[in-house]
């Protein structure tokens, strides 16, 4: 029986390329498109798809945080999450929501294909190059725990925060909901035991995170 794939991306352009790549192959079927989070949850409640090969930058919610809501309605699928982001902390956070791989778009076709058969198979896909650095990565992160305790993450909300973004503007920026920058900030301001924006520009100036911007000098 042939993989069933739900191609989820707010291009049509990307997701027919997608769907002719799929189709091509003996053993894969797009079987249905989606352009946001909206479509996305609809389609996999009907379609019940093997594999949804899931976009992360779209209109109104990011495919990180459609992740979790297209499970619920097709709990038997698999999220292969096709990104142009290689930044590790985008594959932490894709697997967190309940993906089971990370492929980015820049990937040769071969690739993308195989990382849907992985998947649908029960298995975990991230490039290895990006996997190696994902390694390096957190082993930076356990050292700089110990001296800092906000997350990779964390630290970027405040580094925006402190050049004088908006919540608004950081979202866009990481390609995040609003909603989920201002629990990062409120998690900063906690952790860090801050209580107003000069006390956070202090802090920041103070970790250095401010010495490349231009702005601040």
């Amino acid at each position: 029986m042939a993989i069933r794939v739900l191609v989820v991306d707010d291009h049509a352009v990307v997701r027919s390329g997608l769907r002719l790549l799929l189709d091509a192959e003996d053993d894969i079927e797009a079987v249905g498109e989606a352009g946001n989070m909206q479509d996305a949850v609809l389609r996999a409640r009907s379609l019940k798809p093997d594999v949804v090969l899931m976009d992360v930058v779209m209109p109104g919610a990011s495919g990180i945080e459609a992740t979790p809501a297209v499970l619920k309605e097709a709990p038997e699928a698999k999220v292969l999450v096709l990104s142009m982001q290689d930044d590790p902390s985008y594959v932490r956070e894709a697997f967190a929501a309940g993906a089971s791989g990370y492929v980015l778009k820049e990937a040769a076709d071969e690739e993308v294909v195989g990382a849907v058969r992985e998947v649908a198979a029960g298995g975990m896909y991230v490039h290895p190059t990006l996997g190696a650095r994902m390694v390096a990565a957190d082993a930076e992160e356990r050292s700089r725990a110990e001296a800092d305790p906000l997350t990779e993450r964390e630290r970027e909300v405040l580094r925006l925060l402190a050049r004088g973004h908006t919540n608004q503007e950081i979202a866009k920026s990481l390609f995040l909901s609003v909603r989920t920058v201002e629990t990062h900030r409120a998690h900063v301001m906690q952790k860090l035991r801050l209580s107003t924006r000069a006390e956070l520009v202090r802090y920041a100036m103070k970790q250095g995170l401010l010495a490349d911007d231009t702005d601040a000098r």
